[in-house]
């Protein structure tokens, strides 16, 4: 069974440990990292878990990420968790705004700060605590801009940018961000801009992805990422690779776009792009952008042909991959759980287990965990289908030139 950490930062001035000792032999070393005389410190929680449920990534490939939510269900029968409670042993810290982070067999899967406790009692004497989390998202959203001229630069320096801003200050040993191939222009920022709502912006100018990755870092990939189809975690239903419960397939027009209406708030010109042949064929699937910050025309026809080449036909696409943990070995569990949005995998599927299986690489856009009082935990995979991707020389399978490169 996956071992499951939910840990809660607490203020160690209420007596809750692990303290610093005198005269312990153990705890009274000095310069020790384990016992510590005051201030913050996670403090493990899981015993009272009863269940938990974490999201994050984005609905679609064209989608920005959303906000990571993780949420957790708690025995509350000894008012543990109760904040009117004087003798739990975590009074004076049942508060929002606390540190919280949850790791399965040593592995972080989440980190992020508490936004609301949630208290219910029943008439038998049953009593459930919950609370909800937000990850850096939630302080991103907070944060405004002042008024001010970007400087004409590659997407990875905006966000960079954006990120040193004395506004928001996010600590530069706590992203990854990639350099990105788009450049950006001089736009206009307005006073008052909000913070995630702008690099969401350069997110979507870039075709990237930005996100609060599950250590807490701002990251940042860019859409020119390279591939490989070497060493990646395989999923496969004929025992060759980690065992899946559940695939989704997406075969229709769900993610059909055969027209594209995009404007940069630079050139303020509407650029119109369609696939005549795709429309004729299917009727018409139009998606708008409004607010990129692209530097010129030809950047936003650019930007209308990627996503026409990629999704201007229908495409047998993988969707979604469901794993149940507990069926897998250590080995393979970890290897789930090493996973992070924007990395890459290999699925095998056999329709109905007549060959031969359907061989797909993927890209991971969303993962989700559910967690029951069984201690029953599910990781659900929504994924990106490499039908389309950029040309890697060397590569065994994105190298050859039949396998649907971009250029």
């Amino acid at each position: 069974m996956p071992t499951e950490l939910v840990e809660i930062g607490f203020d160690l001035a209420s007596p809750i440990g692990p303290f610093f000792t005198l005269d312990d032999s153990v705890k009274g070393r000095l310069d020790n990292t384990d016992f510590t005389l005051a201030g913050f410190a996670y403090y493990d929680i899981t015993d009272y878990v009863t269940g938990i449920t974490l999201n994050r990534g984005k609905a679609d490939d064209i989608a920005t990420v959303s906000s990571g939510d993780f949420v957790v269900e708690l025995n509350n029968r000894t008012r543990a968790f109760d904040p009117e409670y004087a003798a739990s042993p975590f009074a004076g810290n049942i508060l929002p705004k606390r540190l919280v982070r949850y790791s399965v067999n040593g592995v972080r899967q989440y980190q992020g700060v508490l936004d609301d406790w949630n208290l219910v009692y029943t008439p038998d004497g049953d009593a459930i605590a919950g609370f909800s989390a937000s990850d850096g998202f939630v302080y991103l959203n907070n944060q405004t801009l002042g008024a001010g001229t970007a400087t004409a630069q590659l997407s990875g320096a905006r966000i960079n940018a954006i990120l040193d801003d004395p506004f928001v200050g996010w600590p530069a040993d706590e992203r990854s961000i990639d350099t990105g191939t788009t450049t950006l222009g001089a736009n206009v920022v307005e006073d008052g801009q909000n913070v995630l709502s702008y690099l969401q912006q350069v997110e979507r100018s870039e075709l990237g992805i930005f996100f609060i990755g599950k250590d807490g870092k701002a990251v940042f990939k860019s859409r020119s990422f390279q591939p490989t189809s070497t060493g990646v975690p395989k999923f496969a239903d004929d025992g060759s690779g980690i065992g899946y419960q559940n695939l989704q397939i997406m075969y229709g027009s769900e993610d059909l776009v055969n027209e594209v209406a995009s404007t940069s708030v630079i050139t303020n010109t509407e650029v119109l792009s369609i696939d005549t042949a795709s429309q004729e064929e299917y009727g018409i699937f139009n998606n708008t952008f409004t607010d990129l910050l692209l530097s010129t025309n030809d950047q936003v026809i650019d930007f209308n042909a990627t996503l026409l080449k990629k999704y201007s036909d229908p495409v047998y696409r993988f969707s979604e991959l469901e794993v149940r943990l507990n069926s897998l070995s250590l080995a393979d569990q970890n290897k789930v759980l090493a996973l992070e949005l924007g990395d890459i995998v290999q699925v095998v599927f056999t329709p109905s287990n007549l060959p031969p299986a359907i061989n797909k690489y993927a890209q991971v856009i969303r993962a989700n965990h559910s967690v029951d009082i069984a201690g029953e935990h599910i990781v659900t995979l929504g994924l990106n289908t490499l039908n389309f991707t950029y040309l890697i020389l060397d590569d065994t399978f994105f190298g050859k030139l039949d396998e649907g490169s971009l250029s």
